[in-house]
């Protein structure tokens, strides 16, 4: 959970104009009527146009410390040991993952989920030489394999856990000046920020996107492009709103074509019934998503493993929808959300699905038959919507290497132009107790389940003319 012992101090904002972001000082420690406790950390929304100095007096006024402020969406991350932190500033304007979780254990006397094992580094002398391409039944179905590749001036943004630096089939592909840890929430370029310490979910999906064609292991749906690290999900597995806030920001300004999050921000499960408290995660996350979109960036996202109804998410400003199942930020407008199939062709039972939400759908694999990439050390099959969306991802990348100047819409509408419609299924008893398990509407062309339908690996000069659209 990461609970903080003492305030954090303020974060290295690296080459601040590459950024983004302007970072600020600690609050004197000997502030009158400020408690000092926990420290815990806040996102923090402010009108458009607050300057950085502003911000920083605000939240010092209210007993905290702005570890870090994006001008850009005017949205901060603080740290505070004082409880009352939140309503000082509002609660309508301020919220914590942390101090979420915390008040979860207390209410429901449930201990913190404990940190995984610290994975071993990798030695690639030992990582397996065999072929394991006959094993990849889902590159097969969406047509990848045929010796696509892509440029090496695509990045891609992997917003996830941290890849294997030492993973030969990774090593070449990964942007390390690119990289950046973003668990403080802002942006950290050291290595150890952005290698993984505990999961393998990072390392797997970027191997979906970009593991090499080398005749061992697998290989990517788009070998060549290059994959960045960017650090969100903690050693726990949350991926907090201020994380992601920085993941975006970073990607956008470090100029990546396409980023990927196999991820729902959350301290909670799927919120489907919201609170002003998850209001403030709506905002700040849709803030950071239209800013890099309008940048250039082109964000894909996974439509989560809870197998709910979505309900669409509103652009920023508007408070968010009311009512429903949010999953953010796959239910952002600008963001392309992807739903998962199992070999079968048909809706992983996991898979959350929406009309107006999902856009694409791609193979995430069931039990027994799920996606196999590249993990450190070696490589193991893994099943989720976490791994359709890379399937997505890669294949943007592929547009965006036949294009240069082709923007997020382009490339968008690209996609979606070029996917195998689908039709909701005539049954989908997937227990066979004679109950449907889920309704899927619309139509062949664009229903909840699969969206436009079954991504499809680009045709040669797929982007035609390479003209740039307003986003970029």
């Amino acid at each position: 959970m990461s609970l903080l012992a003492r305030p954090l101090r303020a974060a290295v904002c690296t080459v601040l104009v590459l950024s983004g972001c302007v970072t600020a000082g600690p609050a004197a420690a000997g502030e009158p009527g400020c408690a000092h406790g926990r420290a815990l950390r806040y996102v923090v929304t402010f009108d458009r146009g607050t300057t950085e100095a502003a911000a920083r007096a605000e939240i010092e006024d209210a007993c905290g410390a702005a570890t870090v402020y994006y001008p850009q969406i005017a949205v901060a991350v603080a740290t505070s040991g004082d409880p009352g932190f939140g309503g000082r500033i509002g609660l309508d304007r301020a919220f914590s993952a942390q101090a979420e979780r915390l008040a979860a254990q207390r209410v429901t006397d449930v201990k913190p989920q404990p940190a995984r094992a610290t994975l071993p580094a990798t030695d690639p002398a030992k990582v397996p030489s065999a072929d394991l391409s006959g094993q990849q039944w889902d590159m097969r179905m969406i047509g990848a394999g045929d010796g696509s590749a892509g440029r090496r001036d695509v990045v891609v943004g992997v917003l996830d856990s941290g890849i294997d630096p030492n993973h030969p089939d990774l090593s070449g592909a990964l942007d390390r000046s690119d990289s950046a840890g973003c668990l403080t929430g802002a942006p950290d370029r050291s290595p150890s920020a952005w290698a993984p310490t505990t999961s393998v979910h990072g390392t797997h999906v970027a191997g979906i996107i970009a593991a090499a064609d080398d005749g061992r292991g697998v290989t990517g749906v788009a070998p060549g492009v290059r994959v960045a690290s960017v650090k969100v999900i903690d050693d726990r597995g949350y991926a907090d709103p201020e994380a992601a806030v920085c993941g975006l920001m970073w990607a956008a300004a470090r100029h990546m074509r396409v980023t990927n999050s196999s991820y729902f921000v959350n301290p909670w499960t799927l919120s489907c019934i919201r609170g002003s408290d998850r209001g403030v995660v709506h905002e700040v996350l849709a803030r950071a998503v239209e800013y890099s979109t309008s940048a250039g960036t082109l964000n894909v996202a996974a439509a989560t493993n809870e197998a709910v109804d979505l309900t669409p998410s509103a652009r920023s400003g508007s408070g968010g929808a009311g009512t429903g199942c949010e999953a953010l930020p796959a239910g952002l407008r600008d963001v392309v959300a992807v739903s998962a199939v199992g070999a079968d062709r048909v809706k992983a039972g996991y898979s959350s699905y929406g009309l107006g939400v999902i856009d694409i759908t791609a193979p995430g694999g069931e039990t027994g038959e799920c996606v196999l990439s590249t993990v450190p050390g070696g490589y193991a099959p893994l099943c989720g919507t976490s791994m359709a969306a890379p399937h997505v991802t890669g294949v943007l990348a592929l547009l965006a290497s036949a294009s240069e100047k082709a923007g997020p819409r382009q490339l968008r509408r690209t996609l979606e132009a070029r996917a195998t419609p689908m039709p909701c299924p005539a049954d989908y008893d997937l227990t066979g107790d004679g109950l449907q398990d889920a309704y899927c509407a619309g139509y062949e062309g664009y229903n909840g389940f699969y969206g436009h339908g079954m991504v499809a690996m680009p045709a040669p000069a797929a982007v035609p003319g390479g003209q740039p659209d307003q986003a970029r």
